[in-house]
Formats: C-alpha cells, structure tokens, sequence
C-alpha cells in the first residue's frame, strides 16, 4: 500500500493560538494537595511536608542492594576520562549496565524490571552521573522521558506487555519532540502522523533526540491531521528505530556531556501501526507534560551528585592549598564559596528526597515541586560548578588530562562545569521553567478570575466571574494578613534542646508566603491581561517560591535526621546556613519585584533588534561559518548517511 501525500508546510499558528495549544495540555485539576499550590497561594502548609514521609523498609533494602552493585560497577567499569576523551560511552560499559539491570531501574519486576522507589531512581542516577554525566543522560533519558515512563501511565496492557520487558533489559528508548524550528512551542510541531489503514505515516525531522543515536525504541510526537473519524492533533507514538524510511542524521557534539548519543533523526514515509498510538489522538501534548511531571526529577538528581562531588573536591584542595601561611578554606573569601556549596547540597538533596517520596507514596499532586526542584538544582549546580572552578583557580580552568600529564591529580573541575549547564535548557529551560510554573502559581486566581481578563469573553461572562472573584477574594484576602509566622513560638518542634533554632526559618516562610500572595495580587490587579507579558516578574514570583520550598525542605529533612539520631546536629547547622543564605536572596528578590529596569530593557532590546546599536558591534571578526541559521526541516527522503548504531 502506497503511503499518502504528506503536508509539506509548517503550520502557521498565532501566539494567542500557541498558548491555547499549551493551555490544553495541562493538568486542569488539582485532586491532590500540594505544598507548592498552596505555599504561592499563601497558605504554608508544613503538615504536607512535616514529619518527612519514608520508604518501606523492602523498597530500602531492595534500593539499597543495587545501589552497592552500581557503585561497584561505577567503580571498576567505567572510565569518565575514556568517556571524555572518545566522546563516546563504551558499548561494554552500556551492556554491563544493561546486565545490571540499570535500564529498568523504573520499570516493574512484573515486566523484568527492577522496580525501584523514586527516591532509589535518583539515587543511582546521581551515584552513575558522578562516574559520569554522560551516562546519568543516557539512563534518565531512557526511563524518564522515553518510552517506559509514558507506557507506564498511558499505555494499554499490551503496549506494555511488548515493549516494557525490552526496555528493562535490552532496548535504549529515546524522545522525540522538538524540532530544528520547534521547542517549546508545540503548537508549531511540523512533523505529521497521516493515517492510512490501520497504520499512520510518519514524515519530518527531528532535533536533539537524546540517546536517538543509538535507540532501539522510540517515543515521537507528531501531529496527525483532522479528518473523518480522527480528531487529529499532537499524538504519541511507540515506533521502532529500525523502522523503514528513519535515518539518523547526524550525531550532534556538545560543550559539554560528551558521550552524548544525540542526534537529527528523519521520518520519511515511516509505517507505524496504529496499535502503537499512546493514548487518543490529541493526546501527545498532555502525555508528554504529565510524564516530566516525575520525568524532571532526574535533573536535580545528577546536580545533587554534582554536588556532593564539588564539595569533596573543595574540601581536599583547600585544606592542602595554602596561601599567606594557612590553608586557603581559612580564608573567607574562599571559605564562603565552600559554605555555600555545603549549605546549598544539604538543601538539595532535601528537595529531592522529599519530591521522590512524595511522588512514591502518590498522596500529593507534586507538579510544582518537581518543577521548582528542577529550576532550582539547575541553577545552583551551574553555581557550585563555576565555585568549585574558582576555588581551585588556575587548575580548575584545567583539563584533567593536563592535569594529569604534569603530575597532578586528575581533577575534571571544568568539566563538570561543562557537563552541567545544559540542566539549565534540558527538559525545560529556566525561561520556559518560570512560566510554567508561574501558570500553576497563579491558577487559582485564573480560575475565579480569568474571565475578567480574557478580551473574547461577553459581558455576562465577565459579570459572572466578577462575582466568583467577589467571594473567593473576600475569603482569601484576609488570611494574607496575619498568620503564625507572627507567633514568637510557632514551629518550636525545630527548636531542640542544643540545637540550633531553625524554628525561626519557618516562621519567615510563613510570613513571606503571605508577603508573597499579596505580591502576586497586587500585579494581577495592576497589569491584568498583561500578566503574562510581565515574563521579568513572574520569574522572580517564582525564584521566591523555590528559595522557599528549599528553606521548608532543608528544615524538614534536619529535624527528619536528628529524629533519627542521623547527623542532625551537623544537619541543623547545615540548614541553618542555607536558610540564612537563602532569606538574604529572597529579600533581593523582592526588592527587584518593583524596582528593576524590565521597561528600559525592553526598550533597548527593541534597538537591538532594529540596528539602532549596530554601531557597537564594530571591530571584531566573526568566526562563525555560513549557512542558515535553522536547518532545513522540509518532510523528504534522507540524502545522507544513517549514523544509527543499535548496541548488542
């Protein structure tokens, strides 16, 4: 049977369109409770966090065991500067890994997996992503995002009965969303899924598949046509990697994460049948968002190994290092740097586990959490990395071959300075993480009042939103005034006898949750419609509620830990530092909530854009090549070799 003609052109989609598209994809309910709803709603709910929820003691023994024969195999099997290197993670490593089990970390043991907790998950993807990061992508990718996780919460019983086992022990799955002009627009997803029979056929190309060089499985996105008896939209499709018609382009280089296997893989007339869809047609969109729900939390897990790495590092070098007569941690330009990377990899990891079990015991809706803990841990491991480059100066700008051909320890401090800024853009960038989140922040209030603001609404309807906005607002307004962040001696659980008094830190979480509603209000009332446009505000709303979720968790996990007799003096220290640390941040952040150059840059980058400033740019070369700057995508039989290379 011949394939259909295939719609050659990119959709054109309006940005009011755009944000419809997004808008449906979400998550409209809330079943569950959520600490991070109700935190940016004001209300601090610590009985959500407080005591911290624990794993079984067989899901603990079962983590447990594997961890040690990870570490294991971390330790006599894999080679990071090998990785470094060839730019390439060795297929026997991959194999072992396979052996081990490590592919189906996630999947369950009734389809051949080992079925590990979430919070086990992450603690071998950031034990594996120390030995290095390379190989934290390429299981992450696999299980997070690629085909296991969506199969495991949208698939039939017997998509999973074919393809679960595959994956837990022999196939690499890899997903494919974005597209060379495609990111985190969907809407524009060009790449088309044309049934035909009890088949679709896929044509287009897509861009930084993650582990797509080397996958036996595919999870691909792609648009399917509205026709008769198919409501068509963005759909998910399991399809085979060996499938006819798919070349994998290219294999793309990086700065950093070097063993990547990420490619450009076309789709041209691909036969994919129809038993293979994940869920509806339509459905693509808010499968793939409600997977990174979870899927996220292996972000943060590498950066909280990063962490622990950066702080050894910093804590073997500068007591060695000395300069004007003592080691240079003693001195305090160097000592607040490693303060800072101790304090911050304590609160972390308390984000982390306390996500991750939250997310195994399923009680709350961790949406936000798990959003926030990727922000966050991206954004403040690029900071430990870039610390821990300072710290060691000149041999932290270093390559550890370098270091080692001289006679040094084989420190790779750039490396993984490297390695981690791509935490910043992958699933999410920081951009695109703050209205995200910003849009679940404010969804109480678009729900009572979205209405008022939406130019395509009649009059009646605004009128029937501004009385539901009446009655929410008169209930919920008066709660923002006075809370028990007011009381000298709320929280006196975290105040134990001769341990430090964190209750303190909690009180201010409460009271500048308050501060904090009553921000967001204020502007929904000052910019209304324009809400959206204010991306510079809604970013700092944002950062608020992540310093303060991190502050509530790093509390929480201290108290969990004395109570356990676990460290908890070292503990409340530990959290004591970073609440101080971080109260210091949120206070500037609320500054820079009104007094900021938002307008003035605004101003200036439309000079940018119209060459009023072209003048500057004169005296230097540019050393970068020609061609376009966005690949052709258009649909078409491939022209140049398939560089895919199953592993064996």
């Amino acid at each position: 049977m011949s394939a259909p003609t295939t719609p050659s052109s990119r959709p054109t989609v309006t940005e009011r369109e755009a944000r419809q598209v997004a808008e449906a994809a979400r998550e409209q309910d809330w079943r569950k409770p959520s600490f991070a709803k109700e935190l940016f709603l004001g209300r601090f709910r610590l009985d959500l966090l407080h005591p911290h929820p624990v794993p079984a003691d067989e899901d603990v023994r079962r983590g447990e065991e594997f961890l040690a024969r990870l570490r294991d195999f971390c330790e006599t099997k894999v080679d990071g500067s090998v990785i470094e290197r060839d730019a390439r993670i060795p297929d026997e490593v991959i194999t072992g890994l396979k052996e081990l089990g490590a592919f189906g970390m996630k999947i369950g043991t009734e389809y051949g997996g080992l079925g590990l907790t979430q919070v086990y998950y992450n603690k071998a993807l950031a034990l594996v992503g120390s030995a290095n990061p390379a190989i934290g992508a390429l299981l992450s990718a696999h299980q997070s995002i690629g085909v296991p996780q969506p199969l495991k919460m949208f698939g039939t019983r017997e998509q999973k009965d074919t393809f679960l086992p595959r994956c837990a022990r022999t196939d690499i799955s890899a997903f494919l969303l974005t597209e060379p002009d495609v990111g985190s627009d969907p809407a524009r997803l060009a790449t088309t899924a044309v049934p035909d029979g009890d088949d679709y056929v896929l044509d287009g190309v897509k861009l930084w598949t993650t582990n797509g060089v080397v996958a036996d499985l595919l999870v691909v996105m792609a648009r399917v046509p509205k026709s008769e008896g198919h409501p068509g939209g963005i759909t998910a499709f399991v399809v085979e990697a060996a499938s006819e018609g798919i070349t994998v382009e290219n294999r793309n280089a990086f700065m950093g994460l070097r063993g990547l296997e990420n490619g450009v893989t076309r789709f041209h007339r691909v036969r994919v049948p129809a038993a293979h869809r994940i869920g509806p047609e339509g459905a693509g969109l808010k499968i793939a968002l409600t997977t990174l729900n979870t899927g996220r939390l292996s972000l943060p897990a590498m950066c909280v190994g990063a962490g622990k790495w950066c702080l050894k590092i910093a804590r073997e070098w500068t007591a060695v290092r000395e300069q004007w007569g003592r080691p240079v941690a003693l001195h305090e330009a160097v000592g607040s740097k490693i303060s800072f990377i101790a304090a911050t990899t304590f609160a972390l990891e308390a984000v982390l586990d306390l996500s991750s079990q939250m997310a195994d015991e399923d009680r709350n809706d961790i949406r936000i959490e798990a959003a926030l803990a990727k922000l966050y841990g991206s954004e403040m491991a690029c900071l430990m990395a870039d610390h821990l480059v300072q710290i060691r100066g000149g041999r932290g700008f270093e390559t550890a071959a370098s270091l080692e051909a001289r006679g040094e320890r084989a420190v790779p401090a750039e490396q993984i300075l490297r390695d981690l800024r791509i935490n910043r853009i992958f699933e999410g960038s920081t951009e695109i993480m703050h209205l995200l989140i910003a849009r679940e922040a404010v969804d109480a209030h678009l729900s009572v009042a979205g209405d008022l603001i939406d130019p395509d609404k009649t009059l009646s309807d605004k009128a029937r939103a501004g009385a539901q906005a009446g009655v929410f607002y008169a209930k919920w307004l008066p709660k923002l005034v006075a809370g028990p962040g007011r009381l000298p001696h709320a929280y006196s659980d975290f105040h134990p006898s001769g341990h430090r008094d964190l209750s303190g830190h909690l009180r201010y979480v409460e009271r500048t949750a308050r501060k904090l509603a009553r921000s967001t209000f204020y502007a929904m009332s000052r910019w209304q419609g324009r809400m959206e446009t204010k991306q510079g505000f809604l970013g700092r709303i944002v950062d608020i509620g992540a310093e303060l979720f991190a502050m509530s968790a790093a509390c929480v996990r201290a108290e969990h830990l004395r109570a356990g007799d676990d460290h908890g003096r070292e503990a409340y220290q530990l959290a004591d530092a970073f609440c101080r640390q971080a109260r210091i941040r949120v206070e500037e952040l609320f500054g820079r909530l009104w007094t900021n150059t938002d307008d003035l840059d605004r101003k200036v980058v439309q000079g940018v854009l119209g060459g009023t400033y072209a003048w500057l740019e004169q005296g230097v070369v540019d050393p970068s090549g020609d061609g376009p700057w966005i690949a052709d995508a258009s649909p078409g039989a491939s022209r140049r070799e398939n560089v895919h290379r199953p592993i064996r």
